[in-house]
């Protein structure tokens, strides 16, 4: 789940809104997808056991669902919803005995949202039969054993207690259930997902869900009389998770609190002792490392930004006649593709908004981390309170704080250690606000350009290695076409999102194409999907001088959020890592938009010792260099003090 159209891999931003509604229903759905009413031709001929077969999130089913009045009015309505519902489920149900989808992520969110709309019916036995379906998708051990233990518990205390029990009988009885199923959890596979769990419970309410639907939803659907498949699913787990799993959240949140505090025992670090720190003793190299993103703070980096001594600050005169004006620590491009001299994303309508934000996300990023800090009781009591219409303009501001601290962020951790490293600032800007400005042809084509141009620029800049911890996707900007009523039908929204997501794709990968000396760090994103599947670029590319992070945890277990496949090379920490924020500050942040950075800064090291490595030289060295997850050769974790010992070894 990503809330603007084109979005950082953070879990800041990407994650957000995936930690609070996705994980409401408790059954481990993956994002919900996309689909089309018909499939592509060419997909006619292509079939397995009597099955459509599909290959790529563009060719999935698409339905579109009519509504008269607002979501918010749908829900409140009984007999409405439950047509609607059947309705959806329907579609469902028949694409799922259609297609054959080949992915299981993709699969997941299916079975996932079909166990919603049977919870909602009352049909127990399906639920747990979806649920085991999505846990049997599952790779991820601890994904596996807490697959729906909220949603089995609430079942399994229903069947307990009978139909005419007392609310406070089933409560008992539900806490009980759920109880006997944690105490079997083994803590140090699970305690990361059970500490985001505690917290999700804390912190959602009723009025948040139907605030997220008056702000994002119900505009949508002012504006173009209908939703698609994709928001369908989505306003079914709205409503499960309203009426089935946020009147037990305290019983959650008490139950796995009380399991945390028994196992109160931390996770090992493995990173400390897999790190390097270069020495400055004069037999290193200067690497410039490009941090593509949303913006850098330069006065924290101090010296450590790459200057260019022929421009002039601030004159607003190109002075050294390359084409771009003020670009002393390196250049930006503004939401709409046009070049700006504001290397750090500016302020705009958040202005005086900052601080308070900035408390917030903190906060956040502590319940979810069972974190007991100020600002976590404070992001606590605040979620208590929030009304519907406060929540818009709240999750708005945390959108925007996590794209003003992202870059400054990454580039703390890429810089980390090297005394030899230099960082280049490249802001692209993301639409932070709701809803997010429809993508156009032109737009697309704009960005396009600015990817050349900024390529072009590292390359004249000399920099060697480049972290990218951002991506586009095809649902990202056929969401923004529907939610500003562009386009006359699904189909239409889909041909032209798969238009620019072509524009866009192309002017990227020429790019980076046009410029093998430079190596491409890139994040895979966060919604635990394959990378290839969903389309997402750049880390869906196939390149020599591109290298795919997923994130794993400080003990090297993979991460819930982190997306795979066969793009995704090496694993890194993206779990709670500590680094700079505009002003100085320091703030832990999770995703894979900070794994990656870990080995830009293992790349930009091997640079420095090595300054005769070209990307394919550094891209061996980090993969012999790693070692797997607890024996798992699908997860390699990267070793810098291994990589870099080959490298001044074998050089």
């Amino acid at each position: 789940m990503k809330p603007s159209y084109h979005s950082p891999w953070s879990l800041l931003t990407a994650c957000l809104l995936l930690a609070l509604l996705v994980g409401l229903v408790s059954c481990s759905a993956k994002e919900a997808t996309v689909e089309t009413e018909t499939p592509p031709p060419a997909q006619e001929n292509q079939e397995h056991n009597g099955k459509i077969v599909v290959t790529t999130l563009a060719d999935l089913p698409q339905h579109t669902y009519a509504l008269e009045g607002s979501v918010s009015e749908l829900l409140a309505d009984e007999a409405a919803f439950a047509a609607f519902l059947q309705e959806v489920k329907a579609d469902l149900e028949a694409d799922l005995k259609r297609y054959q989808i080949n992915d299981d992520a993709t699969m997941q969110g299916l079975y996932g949202s079909l166990a919603a709309m049977n919870m909602l019916t009352g049909n127990h036995e399906a639920v747990i039969a979806d649920l085991d379906q999505v846990r049997a998708l599952e790779d991820k051990e601890a994904a596996q054993l807490t697959n729906g233990m909220v949603t089995r518990s609430i079942i399994a205390a229903r069947q307990q207690v009978g139909d005419g029990a007392s609310e406070e009988t089933f409560r008992e009885a539900f806490a009980a259930e759920l109880q006997s199923r944690v105490d079997e959890l083994p803590w140090d596979v699970v305690q990361d997902s059970i500490e985001e769990s505690k917290g999700r419970a804390e912190i959602v309410t009723v009025n948040l869900i139907l605030g997220i639907i008056q702000s994002q939803i119900d505009p949508m659907v002012a504006q173009s009389g209908d939703i698609n498949s994709d928001q369908a699913r989505r306003v079914v787990a709205m409503q499960m998770a309203m009426t089935q799993i946020v009147p037990v959240n305290d019983i959650v949140a008490s139950v796995y609190g009380d399991y945390i505090a028994a196992n109160a025992v931390e996770k090992p670090n493995i990173w400390p002792q897999r790190d390097i720190e270069l020495a400055a003793d004069g037999t290193l190299s200067t690497v410039v490392v490009g941090i593509w993103d949303s913006g850098v703070d330069a006065a924290v980096f101090g010296a450590t930004m790459w200057t260019n001594a022929e421009e002039i600050p601030a004159n607003q005169i190109d002075d050294d006649g390359n084409g771009f004006v003020d670009d002393v620590h390196g250049i930006a491009f503004d939401v709409e593709g046009r070049y700006s001299t504001e290397l750090l994303h500016p302020l705009g309508d958040q202005a005086g908004k900052v601080d308070q934000s900035r408390l917030y996300m903190q906060g956040f990023q502590h319940v979810l981390a069972n974190i007991d800090s100020p600002e976590a009781s404070q992001m606590r009591k605040y979620m208590g309170s929030l009304q519907p219409e406060q929540v818009g303009a709240f999750l708005e501001g945390l959108s925007f704080y996590g794209l003003y601290a992202h870059g400054t962020h990454v580039s703390g951790i890429a810089g980390a250690g090297n005394p030899a490293a230099e960082i280049l600032g490249a802001r692209i800007t993301f639409d932070y606000h709701t809803p997010n400005m429809a993508m156009t042809r032109e737009i697309a084509s704009r960005h396009a350009d600015s990817y050349r141009r900024t390529a072009q620029y590292f390359q004249a800049a000399g920099v060697r290695v480049v972290n990218m911890s951002w991506g586009w996707g095809f649902k990202e900007i056929e969401s923004s076409l529907e939610v500003n009523n562009v386009g006359a039908s699904a189909e239409e929204r889909a041909a032209m999102a798969d238009e620019m997501l072509t524009i866009l794709e192309k002017g990227l990968h020429d790019a980076m194409t046009a410029t093998p000396g430079i190596l491409y760090v890139v994040a895979a994103g966060n919604a635990d999907n394959d990378v290839a599947f969903d389309r997402f670029i750049p880390a869906a590319f196939d390149l020599p001088n591109v290298i795919v992070v997923g994130a794993v945890d400080q003990a090297g277990e993979p991460t819930d959020f982190t997306s795979g496949g066969e793009n995704v090379v090496v694993y890194a920490n993206g779990f709670e890592v500590d680094s700079y924020i505009p002003g100085g500050e320091r703030m832990r942040m999770s995703g894979t938009s900070m794994s990656a950075p870990q080995v830009t800064n293992l790349a930009a090291k091997l640079f420095a010792v090595d300054p005769q490595l070209d990307p394919s030289a550094v891209i061996g060295l980090i993969g012999d260099g790693a070692d797997p997850s607890q024996g798992d050769q699908n997860f390699m974790l990267i070793n810098p003090q291994q990589s870099v010992h080959m490298a001044r070894t074998e050089g």
